[in-house]
């Protein structure tokens, strides 16, 4: 059988970005009191570095922002989408999604989505803050609100849920593709359960681990979410690990780097070619 992806290629890789701006900090309580909002320098100086580093590697990326950022930041949304990326969902300010009520989570999906329809972005695909959905509950509200997909931990699939519902494609990430799990004190434990250091580590072993990895997917024939986020991308050398990498899966005939709305697109309409009764 020939690779499931297209232009014959042996694998798919979504380059992903979260966290638009100051929407956790907001949240959390951590934002200093008068301080303005809309100028985090994550938006306002390195997101244009990372954009035309994009253009000049030819990826389009996934952002997933938070539905407060798109009020707060309409410049940078509108330039994301005039070079072609996705801006998907990414909660409404990044509240912890698996620790959510049924009734809070309900009311995020219903004020995140009346705020990205004020602002005419439509949210095709939802990467759950934390990196956890709340099982059926989450993906039963994804069917509602006409979310296609979503991009938690976990596996690669298809959620067909029940008799004449509609499938919701699930495109995963993994915790040693994501630059925080290799950067930020907080990921500590994080890092024990995979055998890792408890210290944080750096850009060099960020990038080593994301080099051989895209190799496997290769092998594998599989799909693999790469994550950035632009306010840890705070000097040269983390700046160079991105680059570098957005270099590799750009110039790989063998990979098609695509966003998450075109990878979802793909697996919907060919999926005989990955198993999947949809």
């Amino acid at each position: 059988m020939s690779n499931p992806w297209p232009h014959n290629a042996k694998c798919a890789i979504s380059f992903t970005m979260d966290n638009l701006g100051e929407a956790q900090a907001v949240h959390n309580k951590e934002w200093p009191p008068g301080e303005p909002t809309g100028q985090h320098p994550s938006v306002t100086q390195t997101l244009p570095r990372i954009l035309d580093l994009l253009g000049a590697g030819g990826i389009r990326a996934t952002y997933f922002a938070e539905a407060w950022s798109l009020g707060v930041y309409p410049a940078a949304v509108a330039e994301l989408r005039r070079r072609g990326h996705e801006v998907a969902w990414h909660g409404f300010q990044h509240e912890p999604w698996h620790a959510l009520s049924p009734e809070d989570e309900e009311a995020s999906f219903e004020r995140s989505h009346a705020e990205a329809l004020a602002h005419a972005v439509p949210y095709r695909g939802f990467r759950p803050p934390g990196g956890r959905i709340n099982g059926e509950r989450t993906l039963d509200l994804c069917r509602r609100y006409g979310v296609e997909y979503v991009s938690p931990l976990g596996t690669f699939g298809v959620d067909k849920g029940g008799a004449g519902e509609t499938p919701v494609v699930i495109l995963p990430f993994e915790w040693e593709a994501v630059d925080a799990f290799w950067y930020m004190d907080k990921f500590a434990a994080i890092r024990l359960e995979h055998g890792v250091q408890e210290e944080p580590l750096g850009p060099g072993d960020f990038r080593a681990y994301l080099l051989r990895r895209v190799e496997e997917v290769k092998t594998e024939e599989g799909y693999m979410s790469i994550l950035f986020h632009p306010f840890l991308t705070t000097d040269e050398e983390r700046m160079t690990v991105l680059e570098e990498v957005v270099q590799k899966i750009g110039l790989d005939h063998e990979i098609w780097c695509a966003p998450c709305e075109e990878v979802t697109k793909w697996v919907k309409g060919h999926e005989s070619n990955f198993g999947f009764d949809v």
